[in-house]
């Protein structure tokens, strides 16, 4: 199901570079290559805690990245994940932390939220980088059971209290005793990626590392 998927968009939308909308076959130009450079995160580590055992971000949460993201993410543009995850495998740090993993996890949207969308942003990418890193992927363990209002209209203090309960783990013996990565696209507070962490470790995973594209 995945490949058609991948075949009917690579139909549909020609590889174009993510920023600028130029015609590359490595989705994203060398122009645009440069451009970047000036938000990447060097050696930033999300903060550990008693579920996270260590956590990185790609970028800073602002210009082309933030506004391609929000293109991504909420106006249809399913085909911008290639550019995201050309970015993330072309980084040798990043993928040699990732092969250190058995599973990634993508977090999950409420089915509500899938379906008014049309995808879920994070799984597409995570799929991209599950296949070329030849890494397991699992999406029916993590599940978010809330349709709870969007994190990103919220204080810092409400988006806690927000997200509470919000996600449950199921069919635990995938992930009892196994390395997990969990996926996510921005990190803010790290309210939701704190509350994926704990339910995902208090579930039997032996330990859980973070990444996330940007970091706000």
């Amino acid at each position: 199901m995945n490949n058609i998927l991948d075949n009917i968009l690579s139909l549909i939308y020609p590889p174009v570079c993510g920023f600028c909308g130029k015609i590359d076959k490595n989705y994203i130009c060398k122009k645009c290559s440069l451009k970047i450079k000036e938000y990447e995160i060097k050696n930033d580590c999300i903060t550990k805690n008693m579920y996270i055992d260590e956590g990185y971000s790609i970028f800073r949460y602002k210009g082309i990245i933030r506004d391609t993201f929000i293109k991504y993410k909420f106006n249809n543009k399913p085909y911008l994940s290639k550019t995201f995850s050309k970015i993330i495998l072309k980084n040798k740090k990043i993928c040699g932390i990732l092969k250190k993993y058995d599973i990634i996890i993508p977090v999950p949207v409420h089915k509500k939220r899938k379906q008014k969308r049309g995808y879920n942003q994070t799984e597409i990418i995570a799929r991209e980088i599950a296949k070329a890193l030849d890494i397991k992927i699992v999406t029916d363990v993590l599940i978010k059971n809330k349709n709870i209002k969007p994190q990103s209209q919220l204080t810092k203090r409400d988006r806690k209290q927000n997200v509470k309960n919000a996600f449950k783990v199921q069919n635990n013996k995938k992930i009892i005793n196994k390395s997990i990565l969990i996926f996510d696209d921005v990190y803010t507070t790290g309210s939701t990626i704190n509350e994926c962490s704990k339910v995902i470790k208090l579930a039997g995973a032996k330990n859980i590392g973070i990444l996330t594209i940007a970091k706000d």
